[in-house]
């Protein structure tokens, strides 16, 4: 057995009495001091006490329990084939990838191995990469029992067990699974469990299966008086039928350079990236019913900033660190508070600014006021950014545009455009007329009505249908118009999801046949048996003889004004 020194240094990460091969690895990858997380974790699990450690998102959590890890294990290299002598369970297969890849980092110039297991990856290639040796062993609850099973994971002779984002694993319903794998392991392991609050279910666990733990609690960062916060938070109060509209809308409010929308469901997550691809914006789905190469494909996109818009659900977005995002937005508002604290913590990275918006419905209201109870952070309710705020946005980054043009030149050929009109007119009166162009181009995708108020819509629903019964569409009229706004019509779409209709099939159909912009549609809605599109009632009666006109997805449909 060969034990490693200390080192002399007593700062930073030595201070810490790690390895002086492990300083190095994490001194090469950049770091200089540890975060608070590390600081009182990495010393209790170094001395070999069970840890409880409460910590949220971005708090640096898996060198907390890599590095003593490593060191523990490096402290002898003798290493049984199969057995391994750490293990990490996570919830989702991108978390397992992300913790596998940073412990390789850490392990550099170590002599031990890591080998991921999750879902979706061929089973004989674990199974090999098990028979080779594994030391540590990341892996998702699932995959962890199914290789326990085949007898191709050995964690008889496991050290230390690291349950990684345990809450989240709870929440899937990993609980007998985790219980059944810890069964496997000896009594005299290292147990560290790490997740964002010490809910009852988490106290459950840790009274089952850690040993005299040591609790470390990471408070959420307290900024100084008069400092903006790192992120953001605004939410819009908008109506179900509205909802997509309204995200239209705040997309092209804010022009994000990198965003992720959080659905519920499966079904959302697709409607909603389709839809959103169809008005202009590059969106790519992610949730786990996809097959796993599409995913990796879907991230790659997002990663390589490719496609600006992720709509995910949030097990499929569990674990992601992607530094550039600038936007979060909750299209549907999270399932509890600890969730939308999650959610937001995929912005404002790395001392990056970023921006949390909720689309929430008028009784949602006291969810927000959890949310600012739980993160003491206020969120600004704000209405809807209007078409006059829009072009005064739009407004402002055509005057960027100009600026920029200005500041690298090469504009000589219009110069002499220029000069010439200048004998005819004054020459700020050009320079306005230009401006005034090159902003109308702009505006040419712009919406073309405003977005009723929640409140004012649901007035209307309820006048309209009486009692809680809420038809799943803007519209309560067949025709709506809004104050200073062009009024809107609803058609009816014979076909829907049984017939694989989608939203970008009908929006396709429509500025392909019709030459209606995409952005100048309202809502959208898909059942079994047929569809409704809101669409410009001044182009209602063109659009409808378009559609007649040509197939949607190969087939012939009925489409004719929805009488309700």
């Amino acid at each position: 057995m060969t034990t490693l020194p200390r080192p002399a240094s007593v700062s930073g990460f030595s201070a810490l009495g790690l390895a002086p091969k492990l300083i190095a690895s994490v001194t090469a990858l950049g770091y200089e001091e540890p975060t608070p997380i590390q600081r009182e974790a990495i010393p209790l699990l170094r001395e070999g006490h069970d840890l409880i450690g409460l910590a949220g998102t971005g708090t640096g959590k898996t060198a907390a329990f890599t590095l003593p890890m490593l060191n523990r294990l490096a402290m002898h290299t003798t290493r049984q084939p199969a057995g391994a002598r750490g293990l990490v369970l996570v919830p989702t297969r991108e978390l397992a990838m992300q913790v596998s890849e940073a412990i390789h980092k850490y392990a550099k110039g170590l002599p031990l191995t890591v080998v991921p297991l999750y879902g979706g990856a061929p089973m004989d290639q674990q199974i090999r990469a098990l028979r080779r040796g594994a030391d540590i062993v990341v892996a998702t609850p699932g995959r962890a029992l199914d290789h326990l099973r085949r007898q191709t994971l050995d964690l008889s002779g496991l050290e230390v067990l690291v349950l990684d984002e345990a809450d989240e694993m709870l929440d899937m319903g990993f609980a007998d699974d985790i219980d059944t794998i810890i069964t496997q392991t000896p009594d005299t392991r290292q147990t560290a469990l790490f997740a964002v609050t010490m809910a009852p279910r988490i106290a459950a666990i840790t009274g089952k299966h850690l040993r005299n733990p040591r609790r470390v609690t990471i408070a959420h960062e307290k900024r100084a008086a008069g400092k903006l916060p790192r992120i953001r938070q605004t939410a819009y109060i908008v109506g179900r039928a509205q909802k997509m509209t309204a995200l239209g809308r705040v997309l092209d409010f804010e022009n994000p350079k990198s965003a992720i929308v959080f659905c519920r469901t499966r079904i959302e997550v697709d409607e909603l990236a389709d839809t959103l691809s169809a008005h202009g914006f590059g969106a790519q789905a992610l949730h786990g019913g996809m097959e796993q190469k599409q995913r990796d494909r879907v991230m790659q996109l997002f990663r390589k900033e490719q496609a600006e818009i992720l709509v995910a659900t949030d097990v499929a977005a569990r674990g992601l660190d992607i530094k550039h995002v600038s936007h979060v937005i909750n299209y549907d508002v999270p399932t509890s508070p600890e969730v939308y604290v999650h959610r937001i913590g995929r912005t404002g990275r790395i001392g990056r600014d970023g921006i949390a918006i909720t689309l929430a419905h008028p009784r949602e209201h006291s969810f927000l006021r959890s949310v600012e109870a739980l993160t003491r952070q206020k969120i600004d309710v704000l209405p809807l950014p209007s078409l006059a705020d829009l072009r005064a946005r739009r407004l402002e980054a055509t005057r960027e545009q100009l600026r920029e043009q200005l500041t690298n030149g090469g504009f000589e050929d219009a110069r002499t455009i220029v000069e010439a009109l200048a004998q005819e007119f004054d020459v700020f009166d050009v320079a306005a007329a230009a401006v005034t162009l090159v902003h109308h181009a702009a505006e040419s995708t712009m919406p073309a009505a405003e977005i009723e108020s929640a409140a004012a819509h649901d007035r209307s629903r309820e006048r309209g249908r009486g009692g809680d019964r809420e038809r799943p569409h803007a519209a309560t009229s067949r025709t709506r118009t809004t104050e200073h706004a062009a009024p809107m019509a609803v058609l009816f779409v014979g076909a829907g999801k049984a017939a694989g209709i989608r939203p970008g099939d009908l929006v396709g159909a429509i500025t392909g046949e019709a030459g209606v912009p995409g952005h100048a549609l309202g809502a959208i809605t898909i059942t079994e048996t047929h569809s409704l599109v809101e669409v410009p009632a001044a182009r209602a009666d063109s659009i409808l003889t378009a559609l007649r006109a040509t197939k949607i997805r190969g087939q012939r449909v009925t489409v004719r004004h929805d009488r309700g």
